[in-house]
């Protein structure tokens, strides 16, 4: 990878395409997010790649729901503060993501569940707070904005 500011794209573009021969391009942006410049053949290639990946794991997945969350505790420490009720639906939920980014070259997605489920995690790591999201739950719907119930 090599970086270059964003700025460089239109004052050096004779230094910054040439690069894309050897490495993808990251464009720091001062104001926003970073730019990636990437050939089509390395990106075609690591999306092929991705996409094997997550069809194999998906029947891994399928075949040993058990060995699939053993396998993403890996990556995933934080699926442990998960109850086990939840863990193979966060499995299912992040490789069905992920197939389908995969598939269409769009991520975002997965990311975001990942995201989700890391702060479901997160709250479930507090005793306290999973004790109070257990329940019991009165019905009440807690108290309203101005106290009163």
């Amino acid at each position: 990878m090599k970086t270059f500011p964003f700025s460089a794209l239109a004052r050096e573009r004779n230094e910054v395409f040439p690069q894309l021969d050897a490495a993808d391009v990251l464009l720091e942006r001062r104001d926003a997010e970073n730019v990636w410049l990437v050939r089509d053949e390395r990106y075609q290639a690591a999306r092929g790649a991705l996409l094997t990946l997550a069809r194999s794991m998906a029947i891994v997945a399928r075949a040993n729901p058990v060995l699939a969350e053993e396998a993403l505790s890996e990556d995933l420490p934080w699926l442990v503060w998960l109850p086990e009720s939840e863990r193979l639906q966060c499995v299912r939920e992040l490789l069905a993501h992920l197939l389908a980014g995969a598939d269409t070259g769009e991520l975002l997605p997965y990311a975001q569940a990942r995201k989700s489920w890391t702060s479901t995690a997160l709250v479930w790591s507090d005793p306290e707070t999973a004790r109070e999201l257990a329940g019991p739950f009165d019905g009440s719907g807690g108290q309203s904005i101005h106290g009163v119930e």
